[in-house]
């Protein structure tokens, strides 16, 4: 579909589809947990809902009102997990980094945000499985994306 697209230097064509197309996005009706990962600084957020059968994900989405990298980061990430078992997702996460290779800062944070999110969700399930009424599990970031030196 992008094929006749000329991509800016450094870009290769699966970032190019999900910066485009981005997949996952919105809501789940009925996740099994709900992460939150929020920038007290900035306001920036992503929700990550996630919907497992037994110990695989059978379905991700993810909302931000992040930036664009926010999205396709959490378009990624979302279509590498599902599918696969918890083990593997938290896995993905370190496999997303070599994947996505040198970032600036701001863009490490931006990918930093989503997986923490993912991250938050499976600490609701784990909460939701001890008993605990918990509807979501937030967690705050320690960096944020107007950091000193961010944008130079």
């Amino acid at each position: 579909m992008l094929e006749n697209v000329k991509l800016p230097e450094g870009m290769n064509p699966e970032t190019l589809e999900h910066l485009m197309y981005p997949k996952n996005y919105g809501k789940l009706d009925e996740p099994s947990c709900v992460g939150v990962a929020v920038d007290e600084k900035t306001g920036e957020y992503v929700i990550f809902y996630t919907l497992l059968e037994g110990e695989t994900v059978k379905d991700a989405k993810y909302a931000t009102n992040g930036c664009q990298d926010t999205v396709v980061i959490g378009s990624m990430f979302t279509e590498m997990i599902i599918g696969n078992d918890t083990a593997y997702a938290q896995k993905a996460i370190k496999k997303m980094h070599e994947k996505l290779g040198v970032m600036s800062e701001q863009q490490q944070v931006c990918a930093d945000i989503v997986f923490s999110a993912f991250v938050a969700s499976m600490i609701n399930f784990e909460h939701k499985s001890e008993g605990k009424d918990e509807e979501m599990h937030v967690l705050k970031m320690k960096e944020s994306c107007e950091g000193e030196n961010i944008n130079e």
